[in-house]
């Protein structure tokens, strides 16, 4: 009942609130199943069947003669890792909790680490299913096509670069939702739908005119997997997306999601719960 809290130095609080980011990301991923290993499963079956749905249309469509020179597999995977992981982040941003959460009610809890552990859980989760899927890919079915990669470097970089962008848009959906929570949710399902196809994951930017290509560029995730395309194929030269303009809007976005986050924290009311 009665305990006494000691001032912690500038590094002592950081670490601590390192543990504790750590300790909820954990949470965040056994929170889907409570088998962690299961919870990991899940994802990872989950890009699988994408990928092979994703396959079998493009095979059944006759569309594989339309994308680009190399593994075709691989053309399809540079698509849907980033689809999914920008997906997954932006979901799992604008679900964290709130200030108005029972969560906060916990003395060293905030919003600052529930928002950086759903991030943080989310890449874990992402890219351990990317990295399973193309090392079994690589040994059993393609042997050698991860050497195939241009510039892995480049590819990783554009995987947190979508990472990053849906972080961003999440944070502006979390600051907005209590304040308007039915239009919110009504935006964010839309904006996760239309991405299905505005990502560009199946088709070519190189390939679309420029009437078309204005339907898209606005699109932060279109410009990083046309990137990724572009780092991890020799033959393929991105001239119509800059991963420069992804980073800036997301940055951009951050501050705002920041912004209205900090205020809606000011005027967090036990009511918004019963409007959810």
């Amino acid at each position: 009942m009665f305990q006494t809290t000691a001032p912690r130095s500038g590094l002592s609080s950081v670490l601590y609130s390192f543990e504790l980011i750590y300790h909820n990301s954990v949470r965040a991923v056994r929170k889907t199943h409570g088998n962690a290993f299961m919870a990991i499963f899940m994802n990872l079956l989950q890009a699988v069947i994408f990928v092979v749905a994703f396959y079998v249309m493009f095979s059944v469509l006759g569309l594989r003669g339309a994308a680009m020179r190399g593994d075709f597999l691989l053309y399809i995977m540079t698509g849907i890792f980033l689809f999914m992981t920008h997906s997954k982040t932006l979901g799992a941003v604008a679900g964290s909790e709130g200030p108005a959460s029972p969560m906060m009610q916990h003395a060293p809890m905030n919003t600052t680490i529930a928002i950086a552990s759903a991030m943080l859980s989310t890449l874990y989760v992402q890219v351990l299913s990317l990295v399973v899927i193309l090392f079994v890919y690589d040994v059993a079915f393609a042997p050698g096509v991860m050497a195939e990669i241009h510039d892995p470097i480049g590819c990783m970089a554009m995987v947190l670069l979508s990472w990053f962008s849906g972080a961003a848009i999440g944070m502006v959906f979390l600051a907005a939702k209590p304040w308007f929570p039915t239009p919110v949710s009504i935006i964010m399902q839309v904006y996760q739908r239309a991405n299905m196809i505005a990502s560009g994951k199946m088709f070519v930017a190189n390939t679309l005119p420029a009437s078309m290509l204005a339907m898209f560029d606005w699109n932060p995730l279109f410009h990083a997997i046309d990137q990724s395309r572009g780092y991890a194929f020799v033959n393929y030269n991105p001239r119509n997306t800059e991963w420069e303009y992804a980073f800036y809007l997301s940055i951009l976005l951050i501050i705002i999601g920041l912004m209205g986050e900090f205020y809606t924290r000011k005027h967090a009311s036990a009511s918004w719960n019963a409007r959810r």
